[in-house]
């Protein structure tokens, strides 16, 4: 009988997983370069002066496909003549390339419940990122025959990088979004998101409310540009397309260095110096006014504080155990975490938009960075320092004082003359009870010990010894009624609740609560009765 069996190459081993990886990695290349072309021939064909033809479109949405990958793309048809460079890149379309290397990478390690191999970690951003990369590679050759060349040397640094930091994502995630084995490292990570979350949200809202204050001078830019219905459209979807640019812009404008409008001109909370070179754009009609800042601008300076804030907060929750030194070097981790992500954002968010004074356009990376970092070393640390000091703190329902230790009952003596202590006298009293009761013959006293009969019992000799002893007070011989229910309830089975002594015990102990009938030691003791015949007591009456 013959079986039959797969051989490797026709199941899948892992050449063939690397292969498909590869493949993925192209088509999805191909994907966000098609929908982008998609919308450049949209806006050709609707635009009643349509120019260049279709090549012209294709050239067109091949550069604006590597200028969102950060390539810098080169403008040849200048009034000048010389080419001018294009070095801003729309933040909102790095969306769409990157969630599909995002995905792409993603779905190789996690591509349903079959049995077939996946290619390693390694392995999957690599082949992904090659694939995609080669397609890259045929735009950028594509794009040197049209108007918007590509500059090679940011073609060859940025293309890889975002390509295969985009792979390393989707491989994160297909993982489970792993954090770093050391807890320090792992909430560092979850400061620096929270930290440049914050600072990118209040920069948006900084920019929306100056761009609302002047409305009617980005209205005016708007209707200036363009009369035609479709070139207002172009318009607007790249006012769509930078308005990410114009969170970062405002989060660097609050970090204290600000931005540069050319060479030589800077705004920044303390006023708007130089001599700016703004384009007519809705978006610019935002920027402060030249002159002297006030309190208005100074109060962007709000929005990196609170991002310090949070920032240490977040470590200072999670370090409560932790030694100080090591919150302290978390927090600046998650500082110098959050300066190197702004630093990136910064320079995608800027940079030339011609040659003279406009090729200095934007935020200064390195300038925005550092303005974070320091920040956050100067804000951070000392709120997660105090953050941590705050929950090591012992809250004051939880402080009771110690109770003073009781002392023992044979330490407990009573002031006054004749006096005895209170064990000793509960146990003479029991005892003399004893006795009394095992005495012979009416008339025979429990207290009188030299005229007890021979056959009296042995706890009737040691009650007498007892009751001789030198500074002890002669009990009562005829046991009250409250000592013969303690001998007949066992102080181990006797609280003060059942004596009407309420839950609380004066003297901490639950052993004194059968004695507590007997007379405390400022309280004067009852004189015994008088013996018939002037002897001791009388011993009970038959």
């Amino acid at each position: 009988m013959t079986h039959v069996t797969e051989h490797p190459l026709v199941r899948g081993g892992r050449s063939t997983a690397l292969a498909t990886a590869c493949v993925r990695g192209g088509v999805a290349a191909g994907l966000g370069l098609g929908a982008l072309a998609v919308l450049v021939i949209a806006a050709w064909i609707s635009s009643p002066y349509p120019d260049g033809g279709a090549g012209g479109a294709l050239h067109l949405a091949a550069g604006l496909w590597l200028l969102a990958h950060g390539v810098d793309l080169v403008r040849t048809d200048t009034l000048s003549g010389l080419p001018a460079p294009l070095g801003i890149v729309p933040l909102l379309l790095v969306v769409l390339p990157v969630w599909l290397v995002h995905r792409a990478a993603r779905d190789t390690l996690d591509g349903g419940d079959d049995d077939r191999p996946r290619p390693s970690a390694g392995g999957a951003v690599a082949s992904v990122a090659g694939g995609y990369l080669l397609v890259a590679a045929v735009v950028v050759v594509y794009s040197e025959s049209g108007p918007l060349p590509a500059d090679l040397v940011s073609a060859g640094l940025w293309l890889p990088a975002v390509v295969t930091a985009a792979a390393g994502a989707g491989v994160w995630t297909a993982l489970g979004r792993p954090l770093p084995g050391q807890r320090q490292a792992a909430v560092a990570l979850r400061a620096t998101g929270l930290g440049l979350v914050t600072l990118l949200g209040g920069g948006a809202v900084a920019a929306a409310v100056s761009l609302a204050w002047h409305a009617s001078e980005a209205q005016a830019a708007y209707a200036g540009l363009t009369g035609e219905w479709s070139g207002r459209m172009a318009v607007l979807l790249l006012v769509l397309a930078l308005l990410p640019n114009m969170a970062v812009w405002g989060a660097s404008y609050g970090l204290g260095p600000g931005f540069a409008l050319g060479t030589g001109a800077f705004a920044t909370p303390l006023g708007l110096v130089g001599d700016p070179a703004v384009p007519p754009f809705p978006l610019l009609a935002a920027l402060p006014a030249e002159g002297r800042g006030e309190w208005p601008h100074w109060t962007a300076a709000a929005v990196p504080l609170a991002a310090a804030v949070l920032q240490g907060r977040c470590v200072g929750r999670s370090a409560r155990t932790w030694a100080a030194r090591d919150t302290a070097l978390t927090a600046l981790g998650a500082a110098w975490g959050c300066g190197a992500a702004v630093a990136v954002l910064a320079g995608a968010a800027g940079g030339p938009l011609g040659s003279g004074r406009l090729s200095a356009f934007g935020p200064v990376w390195w300038q925005t960075g550092a303005a974070a970092v320091l920040w956050g070393a100067c804000v951070g640390v000392p709120v997660a320092l105090g953050v941590r000091a705050w929950a090591r703190r012992v809250p004051r329902s939880m402080r009771r004082p110690v109770p003073a230790p009781a002392p023992a009952p044979e330490q407990v003596r009573v002031p006054t003359a004749g006096a005895q202590p209170v064990g000793a006298a509960a146990e003479a009293s029991a005892t003399a009870g004893a006795a009394a009761d095992t005495g012979s013959g009416p008339g025979s006293g429990a207290g009188d010990t030299s005229e007890a009969p021979a056959g009296t019992a042995p706890g009737a000799d040691r009650a007498a010894g007892a009751v001789s002893e030198p500074g002890l007070a002669h009990p009562s011989p005829s046991p009250s009624p409250a000592a013969q229910s303690a001998r007949a309830v066992p102080p181990a089975e006797t609280s003060g609740a059942d004596l009407g002594l309420g839950d609380d015990d004066p003297y901490g102990d639950s052993a004194f609560e059968p004695y507590d009938y007997l007379p405390a030691a400022w309280e004067p003791a009852p004189p015994p009765p008088d013996r018939p015949g002037g002897g001791g007591s009388a011993g009970p009456t038959p």
